[in-house]
């Protein structure tokens, strides 16, 4: 086995961003944004050594040691309603990496961080189980790229028996819990466009649960895609496709279909390469064979992490904040590739994986790296 995929800190944060419960400061609000607005065009691709740069934006899809409502609306309309119409992403003002900026005017990293990584718009993540607060939270964030004309990332990350018990560990108490959540996270996601990476590493790491756990959450899932889409038909809900050095495609789709990802009820595609370190041609070979295999709608697609991929994977498959990496593609939802829909920054460059630093810290000396 080759990859999980994310490691988070969960206590009042969100991995790649901090959530509305801002790291355990004590809001449950989106911070007021300090920092300039982002530019009103897609940014440049980032410069790399490797050919083919590409990049990741939230906490790591590590590769495992062994390996480097029923609507009134016609279901054909509601599907157009998806497409986005905006091509600039959101960066939400509350991130560890724009703290860090804010706090370190005089450090010499910091012009670069600055330009190449905080300018940047990446995923913001709800990690934490905080079913009271977690409306008004997701609130905040897509009413905030409401204001802007742009499209906010968030990541539902909170499926119990998250990570197998690993780094990651922690959820929902229960399935029935989870259910709830969902139908609050989905009443925070407004009416405009949003996309929502539902779930790493719970399609392409249920290996660890028994068969009928494993059944019981994918209807799971398969449910939270149809409360999002019912409650948002703009928003736009892809599946967990692991990444192209883990399960092989005709695997990782038999498992994403069983989860209804290839349900235009559910789903608008997969993501893959997570907090993972894959290059982009390799993801983009492997999500269209997924997709093939997978079948369902001819508008399904794929979203692809590029947070951190600018030299690819690791030979030896280490995950844990690896040396040698780069940033790879920058965020953009016109990827000029068929059916692939976006690259994003799901980890958030310079979060540590719990090498440099503390899991989901920001280490300013990893970001500078990554960034040169």
């Amino acid at each position: 086995m080759l990859a999980a995929a994310a490691v988070v800190v969960v206590v009042g944060t969100v991995s790649g961003v901090i959530s509305a419960a801002g790291e355990g400061r004590g809001t449950d609000e989106a911070r007021p944004d300090t920092s300039a607005s982002p530019r009103l065009v897609p940014l440049p691709a980032v410069p790399s050594a490797s050919p083919s740069p590409t990049v990741s934006a939230s906490p790591s899809a590590r590769p495992r040691r062994t390996s480097p409502s029923p609507s009134a609306t016609p279901r054909a309309k509601k599907k157009q309603q998806t497409a986005p119409v905006s091509t600039a992403l959101y960066r939400h003002p509350a991130s560890r990496v724009l703290d860090w900026v804010r706090a370190h005017p005089g450090d010499p990293r910091r012009p670069l961080i600055e330009s190449r990584i905080a300018d940047r718009p990446a995923a913001v993540w709800f990690a934490d189980w905080s079913p009271d607060t977690v409306t008004a939270r997701v609130k905040a964030v897509t009413s905030g790229g409401a204001a802007q004309g742009r499209v906010p990332v968030v990541v539902a990350y909170t499926i119990p028996d998250r990570d197998c018990g690993g780094h990651s560990e922690g959820g929902a108490p229960s399935l029935a819990a989870y259910d709830e959540w969902i139908d609050r996270f989905a009443a925070g996601l407004g009416g405009g466009e949003v996309v929502v990476i539902l779930e790493p590493d719970s399609v392409a790491q249920a290996d660890c649960l028994s068969a009928g756990q494993r059944a019981d959450r994918f209807a799971s899932l398969a449910r939270a895609g149809r409360v999002i889409k019912e409650a948002n038909p703009r928003a736009r809900v892809y599946f967990d496709a692991g990444h192209s050095g883990w399960h092989a495609p005709a695997k990782q789709a038999d498992l994403l279909r069983q989860a209804g990802a290839a349900s235009s009820a559910s789903s608008d595609g997969i993501f893959s390469n997570v907090s993972n370190f894959h290059g982009t041609a390799d993801e983009i070979a492997y999500d269209r064979a997924v997709l093939d295999a997978l079948g369902g709608p001819s508008g399904l697609g794929a979203v692809i992490d590029t947070s951190r991929n600018g030299n690819g994977a690791p030979a030896d498959g280490e995950w844990c904040d690896p040396a040698g990496r780069t940033l790879g593609r920058a965020p953009t939802l016109s990827t000029g590739e068929a059916r692939i829909d976006a690259y994003l920054w799901v980890k958030l460059p310079g979060e540590s994986d719990g090498c440099q630093g503390e899991p989901g810290s920001f280490s300013p000396s990893y970001a500078y790296d990554l960034a040169r």
